[in-house]
């Protein structure tokens, strides 16, 4: 059992340095791109890994590479190998055989799905086409009705309704009378009370300076009194000392 195992393994090995078509240890970049999923970006990397590292000795050591994961790698597997030369021709004839194969059944979806979108288109037209028919048909009744429920109003509602609203206007204009009235009456006590502090700090003032005036002026007289009365004093005094002169 080990010595097949060990076979299969050297089959596999065999049929990566034999088998395939592009060289990835000799193979330049653009014939690197040539793989199916590899442009220049991974191509580059390629190059740059084995520049690095040496020749890749299994062809797994590829999904080593930056950007080449387990789903790349399976796409290219059997393009690659790992000796001998590169013949990109054959890969490029294989692909396009592979295009060429999945053309007729992407062709037959690419009509199908036409068609199902001229389908959905056409049901979306008549969809829309319905319900602006059923939007005109409900605003019309919509309106129907509302003009016999107009017309079945009776005159005394309508009075009654218009008594109401007058009387709700009568009623507002009153309060807002009212209100009006008390704030003048107010204003005006306001403006009264203000006057008449100020007629009373004025007359206070006023007899504050007459009082004042009059004691100035009583005081005046009083010293005026005085030196008349000190005046007259000396007066009577050198009066008497003449006449007790002249007795003499």
């Amino acid at each position: 059992m080990k010595r097949i195992a060990m076979l299969f393994a050297a089959l596999l090995a065999f049929a990566g340095l034999a088998f395939g078509q592009v060289n990835i240890n000799s193979a330049t970049k653009e014939q690197l791109e040539v793989l199916n999923g590899i442009g220049p970006v991974k191509a580059q990397a390629i190059v740059d890994y084995r520049t690095k590292n040496g020749p890749f000795k299994r062809l797994e050591e590829v999904k080593n590479v930056d950007g080449v994961g387990d789903a790349t790698f399976e796409k290219i597997r059997g393009d690659i190998k790992l000796t001998g030369t590169t013949d990109t021709k054959a890969v490029e004839a294989k692909q396009e055989k592979a295009k060429a194969a999945e053309a007729p059944s992407s062709k037959a979806e690419a009509k199908a799905d036409d068609k199902k979108a001229k389908a959905d288109e056409k049901k979306a037209k008549a969809d829309a086409s319905a319900d602006q028919k059923k939007a005109k048909t409900d605003a019309k009744a919509d309106k129907a009705d509302a003009k016999a429920a107009a017309s079945d109003k009776p005159a005394d509602e309508k009075a009654k309704k218009k008594a109401e609203a007058d009387e709700k206007k009568a009623k507002a204009k009153a309060e807002a009378d009212e209100k009006k009235a008390k704030a003048k009456a107010e204003a005006d006590e306001k403006k009264a009370k203000a006057k008449a502090d100020a007629d009373a700090k004025k007359a206070k003032a006023k007899a504050d300076a007459d009082a004042k005036k009059a004691k100035a002026d009583a005081e005046k007289d009083a010293k005026k009194a005085k030196s008349d009365a000190d005046a007259k004093k000396d007066a009577d005094k050198k009066d008497a000392k003449k006449d007790e002169e002249k007795k003499k």
